[in-house]
């Protein structure tokens, strides 16, 4: 017989361990939500889990026959623009998603919440797991992509997990942080979303870095993303590894977003249990 877990919302918490303990010991429940949002997000649509793959490719058709044919930009290396600004489309919608879904699922999930004594923060990672199997189909399709480029795949694809994991720590960790706050101050969704369409046009997803100018460059290095997106990149069809500093700024950037959310979660917990 399964053991029974149960939680008392009143037991005194350790900064940022409960929060790292409660994800590890209600996985069951976490997988039962990924499960859900996953189910609910295709629920009465004709197409389903297809719409996961016709989204980008959609989205990269625009992109290919504005800045392709149009503005005519010239990838670095030769890489076909369709497998450059797949990769990069992939990856910021990803984390655009994962970050919108977890910072409102608090509020998302209060008649759960004020009901039902569970941990808070599972409902807030969530999504970011939900995010990532959408982001693993369209991995299959990035790979598909490259073979019909003619760029193939390199042995180093099989390393494109790592950054993937990081990106995971660093939606969660934000995500976290934005579900606390808009508890609270619900307009924070909208000034994230706006932030969030500022994030993807200083990242190098559709365009090439070198077409910024050097005055603006500093921009780019400081965006967190720009170094998640280099390293993806330089696994899952460059077959090369990014400088060693964007490795350093993905590590820091995941393992810092991660327990500063499991932080503010741990802060505001019994505030959040009254306002939700």
């Amino acid at each position: 017989m399964t053991p029974r877990s149960y939680y008392d919302s009143d037991q005194p918490r350790r900064l940022v361990v409960s929060e790292i303990t409660n994800l590890r010991r209600y996985r069951g429940l976490l997988r039962l939500l990924v499960r859900r949002d996953l189910t609910v997000r295709y629920k009465r649509s004709m197409l389903g889990v297809w719409w996961t793959l016709l989204n980008p490719l959609l989205t990269v058709a625009v992109m290919w026959a504005v800045f392709s044919t149009i503005f005519r930009f010239e990838i670095p290396g030769g890489v076909p623009y369709v497998v450059y600004v797949l990769s990069g489309v992939m990856l910021i919608t990803f984390f655009s998603q994962g970050v919108v879904a977890s910072g409102s699922s608090i509020v998302g999930s209060a008649g759960i919440l004020s009901k039902v004594y569970v941990p808070a923060e599972v409902f807030a990672v969530a999504p970011a797991l939900a995010a990532l199997v959408n982001f693993g189909i369209n991995i299959l399709l990035l790979l598909v992509v490259q073979l019909i480029a003619g760029v193939g795949i390199p042995f180093t694809a099989l390393l494109a997990p790592i950054p993937l994991l990081f990106l995971v720590m660093f939606v969660a960790g934000l995500g976290m942080m934005v579900a606390s706050l808009a508890v609270a101050y619900r307009d924070v969704l909208d000034i994230v979303g706006v932030l969030l369409t500022l994030t993807m046009y200083a990242t190098p997803g559709f365009y090439p870095v070198t077409i910024v100018p050097d005055r603006f460059l500093l921009l780019i290095h400081i965006n967190p993303l720009y170094s998640y997106l280099e390293v993806f990149r330089g696994l899952v069809y460059g077959g090369n590894f990014a400088p060693g500093w964007m490795w350093a700024v993905m590590v820091f950037t995941a393992c810092g977003s991660l327990l500063l959310g499991a932080w503010t979660f741990s802060r505001s917990w019994r505030r959040l249990a009254v306002l939700v």
